[in-house]
């Protein structure tokens, strides 16, 4: 009796333990809205639409938070295990996205080949989709031969005019996520969604600024 009482106590101690480092009193269900900081610190963060550096010129997000689904997270933390043991770490540009801000951008480029059309919504607003690149040891960026959100042929996984250097990072960057549970899209390098679902229901909910 006294063994089965230390083990659970021992379990419940762990478990507990292991919350309190997540920063949830819970492990979370796999749609659960989470902040990525909450669970690694080993992300670099430039969350673009909360400064006014992207296409808009506009700020739209009122801080810079990285939240996802939890299950988009956990995918995108052994992504990042593979690419630190390489001596690089993910550099996320965007996350979550509530659909008002989809709105917005549709507003300004029209354009279903570059911004999902509101009415269906995109993989942001569901809370599983990333934009993102790679820094090195320095927290340099990898040249991927256009900037994030570049609006032409450029930025497209097909496009083959390009360096070595720069196709050697794109097929890094993609073959990395697609081993760790992420698609990537035709026309952006940066985009990838979450293969295992993408049928969750779209959101508008803002997260705190604190």
């Amino acid at each position: 009796m006294k063994a089965i009482f230390t083990f659970f106590f021992i379990l419940t101690v762990s478990n507990l333990f292991s919350q309190r480092i997540h920063g949830y009193s819970s492990t979370p269900h796999d749609t659960t809205f989470v902040n990525v900081e909450k669970y690694s610190s080993d992300f670099v963060l430039d969350m673009r639409y909360a400064t006014t550096n992207n296409f808009m010129n506009t700020k739209v997000y009122d801080c810079d938070k990285c939240y996802l689904r939890y299950k988009t997270v956990k995918a995108l933390l052994n992504a990042n295990q593979e690419f630190l043991k390489l001596g690089y770490k993910i550099k996320l540009f965007d996350c979550y996205r509530p659909t008002d801000v989809q709105k917005i951008m549709f507003d300004i480029v029209p354009n279903p080949t570059y911004v999902a059309d509101p009415k269906n919504g995109s993989i942001h607003n569901r809370g599983c989709a990333v934009d993102l690149t790679l820094v090195d040891k320095k927290g340099n960026e990898l040249d991927m031969g256009t900037t994030f959100d570049f609006f032409g042929v450029e930025a497209a996984h097909a496009y083959q005019n390009l360096s070595k250097e720069v196709l050697e990072n794109r097929i890094l960057l993609k073959t990395v996520l697609q081993n760790n549970g992420f698609n990537s899209i035709k026309s952006e390098w940066w985009h990838y969604n979450l293969k295992q679902d993408t049928l969750d229901n779209l959101s508008n909910f803002k997260w705190e600024c604190n």
